[in-house]
C-alpha cells in the first residue's frame, strides 16, 4: 500500500471516530433550576417545565423549538415566563389544563403519543399513590414524558411517586427522577423504582425538600441505587445562585 493510500485510510478512520463521537454527544442536558432544564440536540432545543423564577436564570435559554410542560404547578409552569421565552415558531406540548391556561399549544393526554420532527413524545402518567399525598397530583392531570431522540430514550418523571407506569418502563437511557416530600416521593421510593426499571443513566432532579438537606437526599438515593453497578448516576447543578 503506497503512502497516499495509507494517508487516505488513516484520514477516513479519523473521520469515522469523529462521527461516532459526535453521535454520542448529540444530546446534552442543561439544568436551569429544580424541575426546569434544556435538552439540546444537534438540531433542536427543548425546554422542559419553565417554572416561576428569576428571568435571569433563563439566560442560557434562547427561543426554544419545543416546550414540554408536565403540569400546572408554578415550579413547572409560569405563564409570564412562558410568554417571554416562546418564539414565533415554538411548539408547546402539555396536558389539557396547561394548554387551556396558556391559550395555545397541543394537548397530550396520558398514554398518548405524538411527534415533533423526528422526536417521538409519549405521555406517561404522573400522580401520587400514597393516600395523604393524592391531593397534590391526581392521575390524569399531568404528564411525565418519554422522548425518543435517535436511538436514545429519555424519561422525565414530572411530579410523581413510584407508580406502576414508571416501574414497567423499558430501554430508558436517561431518567430524570424527582424526589421531594410530601409532594412527590422519598429517595427510597425513587431508588426502588429506578432499580426496577433500570435506566442506563439516572439524573436526580426536583429534590429540594423542607427540613432535609439536598446533600442528604442525594446520599440516601445514591447509596441505594449504587447496589446496581450498571446504573450510572449523573449529578447536575440544579440549585446554584445567580
Amino acid at each position: 500500500m503506497n503512502q497516499l493510500k495509507i494517508s487516505t485510510v488513516i484520514f477516513l478512520a479519523f473521520c469515522s471516530i469523529l462521527f461516532t463521537y459526535a453521535q454520542k454527544k448529540e444530546i446534552s442536558f442543561i439544568p436551569i433550576e429544580h424541575a426546569t432544564f434544556l435538552i439540546k440536540t444537534n438540531s433542536t432545543t427543548i425546554l422542559v417545565d419553565p417554572g416561576k423564577m428569576d428571568i435571569e436564570k433563563y439566560k442560557v435559554c434562547e427561543k426554544p423549538d419545543l416546550i414540554l410542560i408536565t403540569h400546572v404547578h408554578a415550579d413547572h409552569f409560569d405563564l409570564d415566563i412562558l410568554k417571554k421565552l416562546k418564539g414565533e415558531n415554538t411548539t408547546l406540548i402539555a396536558p389539557e389544563i396547561v394548554v387551556e391556561k396558556a391559550g395555545f399549544g397541543k394537548i397530550l393526554k396520558n398514554n398518548e403519543t405524538t411527534t415533533y420532527g423526528k422526536i417521538k413524545i409519549e405521555a406517561i402518567p404522573m400522580y401520587n399513590i400514597t393516600p395523604d399525598r393524592q391531593k397534590y397530583h391526581k392521575k390524569g392531570e399531568g404528564n411525565g414524558y418519554v422522548l425518543t431522540i435517535g436511538k436514545e430514550r429519555i424519561y422525565i418523571s414530572g411530579d410523581t411517586e413510584d407508580i406502576p407506569e414508571m416501574r414497567v418502563l423499558k430501554n430508558i437511557d436517561y431518567a430524570f427522577i424527582c424526589m421531594n416530600l410530601p409532594y412527590t416521593m422519598s429517595p427510597e421510593q425513587a431508588a426502588s423504582a429506578v432499580l426496577e426499571f433500570k435506566p442506563k443513566i439516572v439524573c436526580p432532579y426536583h429534590y429540594r425538600t423542607q427540613n432535609t438537606s439536598n446533600d442528604e437526599i442525594l446520599e440516601r438515593f445514591t447509596k441505594l441505587v449504587s447496589a446496581n453497578k450498571r446504573i450510572k448516576i449523573e449529578y447536575l447543578s440544579w440549585y446554584k445562585e445567580l
